[in-house]
C-alpha cells in the first residue's frame, strides 16, 4: 500500500473514532472510566497470573480489593469535605470583605488616578457574587447528585456499569490485545507494534505513576494543612492533590489559595511562611523523591501539553473527554515524535 493509501485509511479511522466518542459521549463515561480501571490494574492481574491464579479469581479479587478501598475512602473523605465545602461557600462573602478591605486604600489611588466612581465598590461585588456562586455550585454538587432525578440516574448507572466494565475488560484484555494484534495491517505490522509499545509504555508510566503523585500529594497537603490548623486545610490540600496530575499546577493553585487563607485567617506573617512551607516541602518531595520513584524520568508529559489536553478534552467532550485527554495527548506525542524522525529520514528534509 503506498502512502496516499495509508493516509486516507488511517485518516479515515481517526474520523470514524472521533465521530464515535462525539456521538456517544453522553453515555461513554462508565465505560471509559471501566476501560482505565482495567487497564490501570491490568499488571496487578498479570502478576497473579505468574502466580497460576486463574484470570477470573484473580479479576474478581482485584477488583473487590479496588472497590472496597474506593467506598473506604469515600465514607470517610466526602462527610469532611461537604461539610468544609459549604462553610467556606458561606463565609466567602465576608472573606472577600477582609480581603477587599486591605486592598482598599490602594484601590482609592487608582479611582482617583482614573477618576472613575464606585470602582472599588463593583469591583469587590463582582468579586463576591463570582465567587459567591462559584462555591455555591460546588456544595450544591452532592445534593444534585442525591436529590436530581436525571442526576441520580446517570450516577447509579455509573458505580453500577463501571464496575461490570472493568470486570468484562480485565477477564477479556489478553482476547481483545490479541484480536487487535490480529487485525492490525500486515504490511505495517512491525511499525504500528512499535508504536503501540511506546505509546503504552508512555500512557502506562505517566498515568499510574502521576495518578500516585497525586494521591500521594493530596494526602500530605491535607493532613499538613489540618495539623497546621489551617482553615479548610483538608479540602485545599485533596483539592491540590487532585490538581496535581497536572505536574506543578496543582502545588501552585494550593499555594495561592492557601496563603490567602492564611493571610486572612491569622494575618500573622509567620503562619503564612509555615503554610507556604508546607507547599515547597511537598515540591521537594515530589521532585527529589516521589516523581522520580514513581515516574521515571523517560515517560513524562509536558505539563503545558498536559493542561491544553485536558482543556481542550473538557470543552469538547465534558468529563469524558478529560478522562481521555491524557492518553489522547500521549499517543500524540508518540506519533508526532515518530513524524519528525520519518521527516528526518526524508529525501525532502536531507
Amino acid at each position: 500500500m503506498n502512502l496516499k493509501n495509508q493516509a486516507i485509511f488511517w485518516i479515515a479511522t481517526t474520523i470514524l473514532f472521533l465521530t464515535f466518542v462525539w456521538l456517544f459521549s453522553q453515555i461513554l463515561l462508565p465505560f471509559v472510566a471501566g476501560i482505565t480501571i482495567a487497564y490501570l490494574l491490568n499488571p496487578l492481574l498479570k502478576r497473579l497470573g505468574e502466580l497460576n491464579m486463574s484470570r477470573t479469581l484473580a479479576t474478581i479479587l482485584i477488583l473487590t480489593v479496588f472497590l472496597v478501598i474506593v467506598i473506604a475512602l469515600a465514607v470517610l473523605l466526602l462527610p469532611p469535605l461537604y461539610r468544609e465545602l459549604v462553610e467556606l461557600a458561606e463565609k466567602a462573602p465576608s472573606y472577600i470583605d477582609s480581603l477587599w478591605s486591605r486592598f482598599e486604600p490602594y484601590m482609592k489611588i487608582v479611582e482617583e488616578t482614573v477618576d472613575e466612581r464606585d470602582l472599588d465598590q463593583s469591583i469587590s461585588e463582582a468579586i463576591k457574587g463570582n465567587v459567591s456562586s462559584a462555591l455555591s455550585a460546588g456544595s450544591n454538587l452532592f445534593e444534585s447528585l442525591l436529590n436530581g432525578g436525571r442526576a441520580l440516574a446517570g450516577f447509579l448507572t455509573f458505580i453500577v456499569v463501571t464496575p461490570l466494565v472493568a470486570f468484562f475488560m480485565m477477564i477479556e484484555w489478553s482476547s481483545i490485545t490479541a484480536w487487535i494484534d490480529d487485525v492490525l495491517p500486515r504490511h505495517s505490522h512491525d511499525t504500528i507494534k512499535s508504536l503501540l509499545t511506546r505509546i503504552d509504555k508512555k500512557i502506562a508510566g505517566f498515568i499510574r505513576g502521576q495518578l500516585l503523585v497525586s494521591l500521594s500529594l493530596g494526602i500530605l497537603y491535607a493532613v499538613a494543612l489540618s495539623v497546621a490548623g489551617l482553615q479548610y486545610g483538608f479540602l485545599i490540600g485533596l483539592a491540590a492533590g487532585v490538581l496535581s496530575i497536572i505536574p506543578l499546577f496543582g502545588s501552585t493553585v494550593g499555594l495561592l489559595i492557601s496563603v490567602i487563607v492564611a493571610y486572612l485567617q491569622s494575618g500573622e506573617i509567620y503562619f503564612v511562611a509555615i503554610i507556604a512551607g508546607i507547599f515547597f516541602f511537598g515540591q521537594f518531595l515530589e521532585g527529589n523523591f516521589i516523581a522520580p520513584k514513581l515516574i521515571g524520568q523517560s515517560v513524562g508529559l509536558h505539563p503545558l501539553w498536559i493542561l491544553f489536553a485536558l482543556m481542550a478534552g473538557g470543552a469538547l467532550l465534558g468529563l469524558v473527554g478529560m478522562l481521555i485527554a491524557v492518553p489522547v495527548a500521549a499517543t500524540a506525542g508518540v506519533l508526532f515524535s515518530f513524524a519528525i524522525d520519518q521527516y528526518r529520514d526524508s529525501k525532502y528534509y536531507k
